[in-house]
């Protein structure tokens, strides 16, 4: 399998795709071609563990990988989880699901991915022939900075480093990255939102002089984010992984289609969604579920994507998102795989903050996406009124897409339309977010993290994450903050 860049005629293999992160031209990596799942294989699926079925949609792009070492990869990877099925599917009631995904070892939907990403990685490292040690950058607005700084330390010829919005992250998401030990992980603080610090690793990326400078000090750079392909890809396997569980335990037939619900920023959680139907899932609608920052409901709704708006801190902060990265994949695709139109709209975001697509695009858009957003009160209102009535409790990105749950369901009431069973993507422990959280269960504010932790327990008596109970003790490691025009010479300052 080749893999293509959204921006111009660069064809590389998925070692090399994974190894660069990102394409030379500054356009992101995507298959030649959609592989195809069958009938037949979703029923072999049906037996296998998650592992084996990761490893499954894995292979299905990642030809030159072998087998047998992907596998071993995959399982050793989920061993690390707190469950034996590192993504459960659990009933609310008839119709209604919440696909779990933060049961690893940074209690976020990112480890899904990034658990296996050092595997992928220095395996293409070897299948590339790359000799020189590898420097990771990843933009974090909360979840996949820890689960990167998790995955990589202590790798051998491998350093990992992670920017954060000074202001832009919850209390214990911060605890977690700046409590990482490990000889090889550093973490900095950026003054300003997710966004900046995702523009400045981009820039670093981009630029051949920050990249001469790393190569003089014998390093190659590449990404943790979503914007490298060997994150995206092993979050496909737990739609799949989904669709199987409810075969399995006979609340579909094979063909009947299914909602997913997934809380989304930067948009590569629901771009997995779009792939997995692209191979063949039967996939109904992608229920596309933004806080305040709604630029992408929005752009759903009426084509022009415009991020010259106001910036909100909001409960659901891995979801503060202006610039989603991965909506560039989905353009491509709309274009009809044009790189020199996508490459025209990418310009156009990066010089004036906007672009639009068609008509025909938006009308294709909106037959697989669904989009709404909301509020902070909405999110505290769903969060409550959930466990109030089913006794679950769910972090606040959740309960953004159960809220918007809510609205697509009451568009299928309006508009008498079929409806198929829904899997909400729950993306991060209710436990990572405590303050927030208790606020929605009982209306009472804490200013600790852990009385917070504590007071949830008390309440719903569901259980406290090992790794987040050991943080309360640990000493605070990184404390630098810089502005956004310092965060090369951070990087260049840690490759030393």
């Amino acid at each position: 399998m080749q893999f293509l860049s959204t921006r111009g005629e660069e064809r590389v293999t998925g070692a090399r795709a994974i190894v660069q992160g990102i394409a030379q031209d500054g356009g992101l990596f995507v298959p030649e071609r959609f592989p195809q799942v069958s009938e037949e294989e979703i029923s072999q699926m049906l037996e296998m563990d998650y592992p084996e079925r990761a490893a499954l949609i894995l292979g299905k792009y990642f030809d030159e990988y072998d087998g047998g070492k992907l596998l071993e990869a995959v399982r050793a990877a989920y061993s690390r989880f707190e469950t034996d099925d590192a993504a459960p599917l659990v009933r609310i009631e008839d119709g209604t699901y919440i696909l779990e995904l933060f049961h690893g070892p940074t209690c976020a939907f990112k480890d899904m991915a990034l658990t296996v990403l050092p595997y992928l990685l220095a395996e293409g490292c070897r299948l590339t022939g790359v000799k020189e040690k590898i420097l990771i950058l990843a933009a974090t607005s909360g979840d996949t900075g820890k689960a990167a700084l998790e995955g990589f330390k202590d790798a051998e010829g491998v350093k990992v480093m992670t920017f954060y919005p000074e202001e832009g992250v919850s209390k214990m998401q911060k605890l977690q990255m700046c409590t990482t030990e490990g000889n090889n992980v550093n973490v900095v603080a950026v003054k300003g939102n997710f966004d900046d610090c995702q523009a400045g690793v981009k820039r670093i990326f981009a630029s051949e002089e920050c990249n001469k400078q790393l190569a003089e000090k014998g390093y190659k750079l590449s990404s943790a984010n979503s914007i490298n392909i060997g994150r995206l890809i092993p979050q496909v396997a737990y739609y799949f992984s989904a669709y199987c569980d409810l075969l399995s335990s006979g609340q579909i037939s094979y063909g009947d289609k299914v909602d997913f619900a997934v809380p989304t920023g930067n948009f590569g959680n629901i771009l997995a969604a779009y792939y997995a139907k692209q191979m063949g899932l039967p996939v109904g609608k992608l229920v596309c579920a933004s806080n305040r920052n709604n630029v992408l409901t929005d752009f759903f709704r009426c084509g022009t994507y415009d991020s010259k708006r106001p910036f909100f801190k909001t409960m659901s902060p891995s979801m503060d998102i202006l610039v989603s990265s991965n909506l560039e994949r989905l353009i491509f695709e709309l274009s009809g795989r044009n790189a020199q139109v996508t490459a025209e709209r990418m310009q156009a975001l990066s010089e004036k903050g906007k672009y639009s697509v068609t008509r025909e695009e938006v009308k294709e858009m909106q037959e697989v996406f669904f989009a709404g957003c909301a509020s902070e009160d909405d999110t505290v209102e769903s969060i409550y009124e959930f466990f109030i009535e089913y006794g679950y409790p769910m972090d606040t990105h959740t309960g953004v897409a159960m809220s918007v749950v809510g609205a697509y369901k009451k568009s299928l009431e309006d508009e008498n339309a079929e409806e198929h069973p829904i899997v909400v993507v729950s993306t991060a422990s209710p436990y990572k977010f405590p303050q927030d959280v208790l606020y929605a269960l009982t209306g009472n504010d804490v200013k600790d993290s852990y009385k917070g932790v504590k007071r949830i327990n008390l309440l719903t008596a569901m259980k406290v994450p090992e790794c987040l109970k050991a943080i309360r003790y640990k000493e605070i490691l990184f404390k630098k903050v810089v502005t956004p025009q310092k965060m090369f010479d951070e990087v260049l300052a840690f490759a030393d």
